[in-house]
């Protein structure tokens, strides 16, 4: 879209349209291998959270399939049933919907689980994003209420939104299972990560690399997935016998959405009278925020202070750059997820004895890494 972009459509939308129209004149014909993400962010001069995006929306929908450790092919002309025409009455036997928070790297391999699970299970799937804004995933859930769908899978936002629209799914017996994160104030099945075992387990590889001063940086803070990291880390602590600081694990949101929300927090931690020698980010996002005013301050990772991640999530691959890191199991989230609510939908009570199913995260010290990054400043 280098040349050609429209004003007012999104640029995603854009090029996902420029793809459908190469199919339609049979550019790609079925079974062919498709436009790999490298060469779409060449062709269209986009991002490569934009191609992803773009092909996993074109995925969702039917015009692509992926095969493992194949790639991506143009799909098989849909049947008569599966047309986009077809009512949704016709279609809800066998349609989920699935609502992502964003297009990071941990919610592309969430999905692809979820998609997995459907294929394997026979499920179309519809798929919307809220971009972590309560209004889009109360829009997202009544749409997905709206078109007959038969289960939900959620990856909930931050906070308590949602939550009379969420009670409504629940009278009208649909199931809902969370990603990612559970919702205390309603009962619904969950598939989560281990998130207090991996907020204790990183702190005691921390402590037992020689730091006791660990400042803790989170940009979300109203969602159990936090608060469980923050209390394994609290417990870590005592367990080792260091010292719980209250201005050192303060719940604070880091990356708020304006990089002015956050100026002056590491540069003041550094001052402190005993500063941190780690700052321990609640994600990569976190993590590569707090890289980048590190650089601009003029230190250099690993130095007078070091970073480390609870999980992977974030805009690159965190693990070369931090002393330890949690590996989140992205891709079986999503596929135990899916398989969860394929068990409701076939329960004829999906909300009887709901569960929560909790995953081990990997913990990886640069120590055991084949090779590490350094970012040094001149």
């Amino acid at each position: 879209m280098k040349d050609g972009r429209k004003t007012g459509i999104p640029l995603h939308q854009q090029v996902r349209q420029a793809l459908l129209e190469t199919i339609g004149r049979g550019e790609f014909t079925a079974g062919a291998p498709f436009i790999t993400e490298r060469k779409l962010c060449e062709q269209f001069g986009v991002s490569t959270t934009t191609a992803v995006r773009v092909l996993n929306d074109l995925v969702a929908e039917g015009v692509l399939v992926r095969h493992r450790a194949r790639g991506t092919f143009v799909a098989e002309p849909a049947s008569a049933a599966d047309s986009p025409n077809t009512s949704p009455e016709d279609r809800s036997d066998k349609t989920i919907a699935c609502i992502l928070q964003a297009h990071g790297r941990h919610e592309t391999r969430l999905l692809d689980g979820v998609k997995d699970a459907s294929t394997e299970l026979g499920y179309r799937m519809l798929l919307s994003y809220s971009d972590g804004e309560p209004d889009r995933e109360e829009a997202a859930l009544r749409s997905a209420m709206q078109s007959g769908v038969r289960g939900i899978v959620l990856y909930p936002v931050d906070g308590s939104a949602s939550l009379n629209m969420l009670a409504e799914v629940r009278r009208q017996q649909v199931p809902v299972v969370m990603v990612d994160r559970y919702r205390p104030d309603i009962p619904t099945d969950a598939v989560v990560a281990d998130n207090l075992a991996v907020g204790y387990q990183v702190t005691e590889q921390l402590i037992q690399l020689g730091h006791e001063r660990i400042a803790t940086l989170w940009n979300e803070t109203e969602c159990t997935s936090v608060r469980d990291r923050l209390t394994g880390h609290i417990h870590a602590l005592k367990d080792n016998g260091v010292p719980v600081r209250p201005e050192l694990t303060v719940l604070r949101s880091y990356v708020p959405g304006s990089d002015s929300a956050r100026d002056g927090t590491v540069e003041t931690l550094l001052k402190m009278a005993s500063p941190p020698t780690m700052l321990l980010c609640s994600n990569g996002y976190v993590l590569a925020r707090v890289a980048e005013d590190l650089v601009a301050m003029g230190m250099s990772v690993p130095g007078t202070v070091d970073l480390a991640g609870m999980d992977d999530a974030g805009p690159f691959d965190i693990l070369p750059l931090t002393a330890v890191a949690g590996v989140l199991p992205s891709r079986q989230m999503g596929y135990d997820a899916m398989q969860l609510l394929h068990t409701r939908i076939v329960s004829p009570e999906p909300y009887q004895d709901v569960q929560h199913k909790i995953l081990p995260i990997e913990v990886r010290t640069r120590a055991g890494a084949p090779g590490h990054l350094r970012v040094v400043v001149d």
